[in-house]
């Protein structure tokens, strides 16, 4: 009876831990951990929506009334080409929504307090109409 009931009790024990997963494994972006958290979210980025602008040798992305110094790189050159066609001329910002890492300016460094370095572009579009209101003088 003994080994009926041991036998039965080992069955029942493999049959049900057979789709556990190991913690911090995911096979889908989309599900959530124990805390929260899809593993889009875990990897540390932070998800940016604002105004980007690049204009010889420097960019900057407004979010609100916050402002981030762009780092220049591939990404960003890639950024700036997907908004070509949103643009009337050079000096023109372009709705983005971006993930990126937020890294503290250098120490002695001119700059914003903060720059961001584009990981992921999310999506690109022309500013609306008020936003992109601009008095120009001289024209």
């Amino acid at each position: 009876m003994k080994k009926i009931f041991i036998l039965l009790l080992c069955l029942s024990v493999f049959t049900n831990c057979k789709n556990d997963t190991k913690p911090g494994e995911s096979t889908n972006e989309n599900e959530v951990d124990i805390a929260g958290k899809t593993a889009k979210q875990n990897d540390g980025l932070t998800l940016l929506a604002g105004e980007f602008i690049y204009y010889a040798d420097a960019a900057v992305l407004q979010v609100g009334s916050s402002v981030y110094g762009v780092v220049i790189d591939d990404k960003m050159h890639e950024l700036y080409d997907m908004g070509k066609t949103y643009r009337k001329e050079a000096t023109d910002g372009i709705a983005v929504q971006v993930r990126g890492k937020l890294k503290a300016k250098p120490e002695g460094e001119e700059g914003w307090p903060f720059n961001v370095e584009i990981k992921e572009i999310v999506s690109v579009k022309a500013l609306d109409a008020k936003a992109n209101e601009v008095i120009k003088i001289g024209q």
